[in-house]
């Protein structure tokens, strides 16, 4: 994921076009590498604002795409056109538009419905421009506003030209942090939601982490939600499996690396800001080793653990956690000689069945 920031790519005007702002040797080695690129287009350049700031609803915006004055229309129809051809088809409509003004993380000023025509445009004109492209909803918080997607939905309904096209988006994005078991269930409300405006959208979720604030190497002052190295490499196991059992598509980690962080400052890199690596590093790459292009993936769940089953080129992989801070023992039927137990941190140990499981 790229961030895309309108403000800094024509910072004075409709003529600018920083393409410093994200830089090409990027995106080169993104595709070298067989990455798949996603930009995330938010922050109003202060010039295009209706209220002079970088939240502010885009001038225009309500114009039809093809009027010049729709400013919003011609920076994100520029953008699709110039990164189309430099392989970027994956484009996110602005970040957290939930959260209100005057509280952490306010980054849209605009109502629901503003949010939908922005969206909306941003389809239209992305679509129309590079057919290949994807167009994912904003990343919402939910805890913010659980309400909020419902009622854009609600918007859309009312919107003669939704049916016809999509609903005018392709996925919709969650981010989800600290509780696991949260993973499951914002799934399965955002399904439930989705059925009743008969839409069928997958899901991704792009953020999702439990930052630690009990790293002894960079302690955070936080009140609420204490988390130790060890709980955050748990989390990104059980998150990990748990999305994709839960029917999720893609999953990302919200961040690999911190920098530019002040002392003290929350830190949710899966690499401190010096560079040395957290437990969960080895976690995250464990889940990419272990789970990346499963085949198939069921869930067990009971009172006392979770038990999820991946298939992947012809082997089995078992995630499985206690619920409660209670041991819980757990048998799985063995079809192999022997098996290994994998801890987050990446500590291996070898196990031979008895009586017919492990």
């Amino acid at each position: 994921r790229i961030l895309f920031y309108w403000r800094e790519v024509q910072p004075e005007g409709p003529d600018d076009w920083n393409t410093l702002h994200v830089r090409e040797e990027w995106l080169n080695e993104a595709e070298q590498q067989g990455r798949e690129v996603v930009g995330l287009i938010k922050n109003t350049a202060p010039w295009a604002s209706t209220d002079g700031t970088e939240a502010g609803v885009p001038r225009g915006l309500y114009l039809p795409v093809d009027d010049p004055e729709n400013l919003w229309a011609n920076y994100v129809r520029r953008l699709a056109s110039y990164y189309g051809e430099r392989n970027v088809h994956h484009w996110i409509i602005w970040n957290e538009p939930e959260i209100e003004q005057d509280v952490y993380g306010f980054e849209f000023a605009g109502s629901t419905a503003d949010y939908y025509q922005l969206l909306k445009t941003a389809y239209k004109v992305i679509k129309e421009t590079d057919p290949e492209a994807t167009i994912h909803l904003a990343g919402l918080t939910w805890w913010h506003d659980p309400g909020y997607l419902e009622r854009l939905l609600a918007v859309a309904a009312e919107d003669p030209e939704a049916a016809d096209n999509e609903f005018f988006f392709d996925v919709i994005s969650l981010h989800i942090y600290f509780r696991t078991e949260t993973v499951k269930s914002l799934i399965e409300e955002v399904n439930a939601i989705q059925r009743r405006y008969g839409v069928e959208k997958p899901i991704w979720i792009n953020e999702t982490n439990a930052p630690p604030n009990r790293d002894p190497e960079w302690p955070v002052d936080r009140p609420r939600f204490n988390v130790d190295l060890d709980q955050q490499a748990w989390y990104i196991m059980q998150a990990v499996a748990l999305g994709f059992a839960s029917g999720a598509e893609r999953i990302s980690v919200y961040k690999l690396l911190d920098i530019q962080l002040p002392p003290g400052g929350e830190s949710f890199g899966l690499v401190r800001p010096d560079s040395s690596r957290r437990p969960a590093y080895s976690a995250y790459k464990l889940a990419t080793h272990c789970l990346g292009h499963f085949t198939d993936v069921s869930m067990q769940q009971s009172p006392t653990h979770y038990q999820i089953e991946f298939e992947r080129n012809g082997s089995r992989t078992h995630v499985v956690w206690a619920r409660t801070p209670a041991e819980s023992a757990i048998e799985i039927p063995a079809t192999t000689k022997r098996a290994t137990m994998i801890r987050p941190d990446g500590t291996a140990s070898e196990l031979l069945p008895t009586a017919g499981s492990y």
